[in-house]
């Protein structure tokens, strides 16, 4: 039994830490895009995102349950027993903070949640076999939702965004306007960093959860998380949000700063609007699948953007990576627990430290913080590329249109008034001109005309 509860002790641990992770990995979900437009200052950013993960982690418990009563079966717990079973909740811990941390330091936007699963059924496959997963819930509150969540946060961001536009069409009087979205993109930010509380820092609770039910320490009648739990994992999940994933804003910094205000308003609260309504049923998704999702359709929405389909699908692989890398992670960490028992929880925790401590060094190499991180962006940031100059709208193509006929033919009355002042001034210089020759003529004729005067003598005078 004592080493039953260290082992506890050790899985609290490691899944508070994996909830550290977990919130600086995804802040760049809900504040790229105001950081990038300036809506926002960074180190103010992340503040006001930790202080809605913490209040949304308050909000909900729905998902808690989906992780602690929902993917593993019970009776695998029984089977297993609660020694080995806890030893394999710590080996599927390792294998999803292994894939965080790898993905944070490559600044890659990929998913905690599908990470924390992929570790989860790693493990259990190898300690219960596959009689220990519900495969049944894995496919209606997991991989249903990992499908379906992007694209209809998607589609929702395409619609918000035409809406947006087209509300705002007579206001729009820069290539990019619409600068007061940028007001609307703090609200909407803040929304998507509660979601992200309500649903993120649950996974956390229900692995909590899980520990404690597989030993004893809750009753597994309900999978209510106790309050303590509730209160650690949120205060935990908003210090890694304040600390900021600044590798992975800094990934999707770039491309989001390219998106136009109105389009990351449209963005964000799409994803925010999806998060929320998963999060009250239970579904367990990936919030950066959905902004991902929501981004990629605000691209669509706006006319002149461009989405660049080749590094969304880049961002899919990582997606599809994402859990069999984990769970392969998980499996090789509870190979060790079953071959070895105790000393293979020792070796998995040495092995664990050693992973994150050689990850976060190397990442010293290179380091990003609040102040470099929108300076050079990683070209798989580039969603969604806007050209600077982006063609007009059929509106404004009929106003320019109807400029260039009212300057056509002003351009034309002041050419017909030149023409016809030219065409007076020129016959009054043939009129002027045709005195003047009369005059001479008449002035010569009369010098012929006039008398000579002859002396007596016949000499002229």
């Amino acid at each position: 039994m004592e080493t039953a509860a260290l082992i506890v002790v050790l899985v609290i641990a490691l899944a508070l830490f994996f909830d550290f992770t977990n919130g600086f990995h995804d802040t760049a979900n809900a504040m790229a895009t105001p950081i990038a437009t300036g809506a926002l200052k960074p180190k103010t950013a992340v503040l006001l995102a930790a202080v809605l993960n913490l209040v949304g982690a308050f909000l909900s418990t729905e998902v808690s349950k989906t992780i602690s009563g929902g993917i593993i079966k019970e009776d695998a717990i029984i089977q297993a027993g609660a020694d080995l079973f806890l030893s394999l909740i710590f080996a599927g811990l390792i294998g999803a903070i292994t894939w965080n941390m790898l993905t944070w330091l490559l600044g890659l936007p990929s998913s905690s949640s599908h990470a924390l699963f992929g570790g989860l059924i790693g493990a259990t496959l190898v300690g219960a076999g596959l009689g220990g997963i519900d495969f049944g819930a894995v496919l209606s509150k997991i991989v249903l939702p990992a499908l379906i969540a992007p694209l209809t946060a998607g589609i929702i961001a395409f619609a918000a965004t035409k809406i947006a536009y087209s509300i705002t069409r007579r206001y729009d009087g820069k290539p990019d306007g619409r600068d007061g979205f940028r007001w609307g993109q703090i609200f909407t930010s803040s929304l998507v960093a509660l979601a992200h509380g309500t649903n993120d820092a649950q996974k956390t609770m229900g692995v909590i959860t899980l520990a404690m039910i597989t030993i004893g320490w809750q009753s597994g009648a309900h999978h209510e998380p106790e309050l303590w739990v509730i209160i650690a994992c949120a205060f935990t999940i908003a210090l890694g949000t304040y600390l900021g994933g600044w590798r992975i804003i800094r990934t999707l910094g770039k491309g989001l700063t390219d998106v136009k205000p109105a389009q990351g308003f449209a963005a964000e609260s799409s994803t925010a609007a999806t998060i929320l309504a998963s999060s009250a049923l239970g579904f367990a998704l990936s919030t950066t699948q959905v902004a991902s999702g929501s981004v990629i359709g605000s691209g669509l929405g706006r006319r002149g953007s461009t989405v660049r389909w080749r590094t969304a699908g880049r961002i899919g692989i990582g997606w599809l990576l994402t859990l069999p890398a984990a769970g392969g992670v998980g499996a090789l960490a509870a190979l060790l627990v079953v071959w070895l028992g105790n000393w293979g929880v020792a070796i998995d925790a040495v092995l664990a430290v050693l992973i994150i401590l050689g990850l976060f060094a190397r990442s010293r190499r290179n380091a990003v913080t609040s102040a470099n991180a929108m300076s050079d962006v990683a070209e798989s940031g580039l969603a969604v590329d806007l050209p600077d100059t982006p063609p007009p709208t059929r509106r404004q193509q009929r106003i320019e249109q109807a400029r260039a006929e009212a300057k056509a033919r002003a351009d034309a009355r002041e050419k017909a008034k030149a023409d016809a002042k030219a065409k007076a001034k020129k016959k009054a210089a043939a009129k002027a001109a045709s005195k003047s020759e009369k005059k001479s003529s008449t002035v010569k004729t009369g010098e012929i005309a006039k008398p000579v005067d002859v002396d007596r003598d016949g000499d002229s005078a």
